[in-house]
Formats: C-alpha cells, sequence, structure tokens
C-alpha cells in the first residue's frame, strides 16, 4: 500500500483508475497466452526467426502484467484473481490460433497489440499529471507495445515481399517454360 503523501498526492478517481489497470492486467495475460501459444504452434515462413521474438514478446507481455498486479495492490485495490475472470474484464480480445499460418497469427497479434496502445493511451491520458507513478508504468508499458506493433508489422511485410518475388519468380519461369 502506498505512504499517505503519495496518496494525497494522486489527483484521479482511484476506483475508475483501478477498474482500467484490472482490465489492462486481464489483458496482458491474454496477450500473454496468445503470444506463447501461437510461437508454439504456428507454420509457414520465417516460422524458426519469429517463434523465439514472440516468446520474447510473451515474456513482456507477463512483465506488464507485474508492474500491473504491484500498482493495484500500491492503490490498494484487488486484482482479477481468477482466470477465468480475464476475459469478462479485457476489451482485448484473446484470439485462439485456430488457423496456425504465420501471417494469420500475426494479424491476431497486431489487432492485440493495437488494442493495448489504445488502452494505455487512455490510461496515460487519464493519469498525466495526477498520478505520476501510474504515469510512468502505463508510458513504459506503451512504448513496448508500440514497439511490438513495429515489429509484427515488419514481419507481415517481409512475409509479403518473400511471397511476392516468390510468385515473380514462379511466374518467370512458367512464361519462360512457355516461350520454349
Amino acid at each position: 500500500m502506498m505512504g499517505r503523501k503519495a496518496v494525497e498526492i494522486i489527483n484521479v478517481d482511484v476506483a475508475k483508475l483501478l477498474k482500467q489497470l484490472n482490465a489492462a492486467f486481464s489483458e496482458e495475460w491474454l496477450a500473454y497466452y496468445q503470444y506463447w501459444i501461437g510461437a508454439r504452434v504456428m507454420e509457414g515462413p520465417m516460422q524458426t526467426e519469429i517463434e523465439q521474438e514472440l516468446l520474447t514478446h510473451a515474456t513482456q507481455e507477463l512483465g506488464h502484467a507485474t508492474m500491473l498486479v504491484n500498482r493495484i495492490i500500491q492503490l490498494d485495490g484487488n486484482p482479477i484473481l481468477s482466470p477465468k475472470e480475464w476475459a469478462e474484464h479485457a476489451r482485448c480480445e484473446y484470439q485462439a490460433p485456430k488457423d496456425r499460418y504465420i501471417e494469420v497469427i500475426l494479424e491476431q497479434n497486431l489487432e492485440g497489440e493495437r488494442c493495448a496502445i489504445e488502452r494505455y493511451k487512455e490510461i496515460a491520458d487519464f493519469t498525466s499529471g495526477k498520478d505520476y507513478a501510474t504515469y510512468e508504468i502505463v508510458t513504459k508499458i506503451l512504448q513496448e507495445e508500440i514497439e511490438h506493433e513495429e515489429d509484427i508489422e515488419n514481419w507481415l511485410r517481409d512475409i509479403r515481399v518473400m511471397k511476392e518475388h516468390f510468385n515473380k519468380h514462379r511466374d518467370e519461369k512458367r512464361n519462360h517454360k512457355k516461350k520454349k
């Protein structure tokens, strides 16, 4: 729990903040599992290279959950205690990797990152100049979510470029064979 002076200088609706932090906490656990299981089951081009990066992202999402639960407790709140409740509190949805193709999994993760970016922007806006500790935590998390989005966009672009070059080369070979 926070000290008296720290409580005095917070100028936000703590109940509303705790609700936002618990939602973000739930979303981080869902994101962790989405990254972790997706990395394990995905198939397709660049799978070997991307798998390790997705596992790193999963570890970072777990780190975000740790920062959030610590802040919730500091604010004398109660973190979500049951995984069954995560989906109820989360706005960012967990998407099971039913289609194991790497691009599908990356698109699902990209959607989750964009949702997380919105979540942390909202909390940062809510706490800016009012709750310095929470603001610092969520802007640190926001920066990592922005980096995750960039990583995924780059991988998707690389896969698209690779497919375009493959198709171009294949088409050139076919056309060359037809001319003979």
